[in-house]
């Protein structure tokens, strides 16, 4: 499924994005900075240039956009039930992402950094984990679809592999 404009999904305390263009860090960390928060915490992903000895030229991500928005609302919510946030944003790029641009970009603040920090960790792990977004790895010899080391079977809803 290719994305030629970008979804999103947002309420008061959330922000979502799936894109084809370009990740814009800034946007995240604006919309969750609060003056009630006291930390802001991060993770950018990125494209590397090597996975397993091989050389990476690029990444391509595809998603059926719908399912992925409501399964990432649905990661926000459980990331707010078991820390005290104040906001979190989550951005996921689309297409291809050359070395060294970024496919997702997390922010969530909270009044303190525990908090802020455990939900972040708990967010990627979880988009990893349950959001159907597919990833090919585009190698200097060839590709592949990858299958994320920390998908759980079972956690996305039907439909969710990678499209032929």
């Amino acid at each position: 499924l290719t994305i030629n404009r970008p979804s999103s999904m947002d309420s008061p305390r959330t922000h979502l994005l799936i894109t084809p263009d370009p990740l814009k860090t800034d946007d995240a960390i604006s919309f969750v900075l609060s003056p009630t928060a006291g930390a802001v915490s991060t993770f950018i992903g990125t494209t590397r240039d090597n996975f397993g000895g091989k050389r990476v030229t690029r990444l391509t991500y595809e998603a059926y956009e719908p399912m992925a928005l409501k399964h990432l609302a649905r990661l926000c919510d459980k990331a707010a039930e078991r820390w005290e946030i104040e906001k979190i944003a989550m951005l996921h790029r689309l297409g291809e992402v050359p070395v060294g641009e970024a496919s997702v970009v997390i922010a969530v603040s909270s009044a303190h950094r525990a908090a802020a920090m455990d939900a972040c960790r708990f967010a990627i792990d979880e988009l990893k984990a349950t959001v159907p977004i597919w990833k090919k790895e585009w190698y200097e010899d060839g590709s592949t679809w990858k299958e994320n080391a920390e998908f759980r079977p079972g956690a996305a809803e039907p439909a969710a592999s990678p499209p032929s």
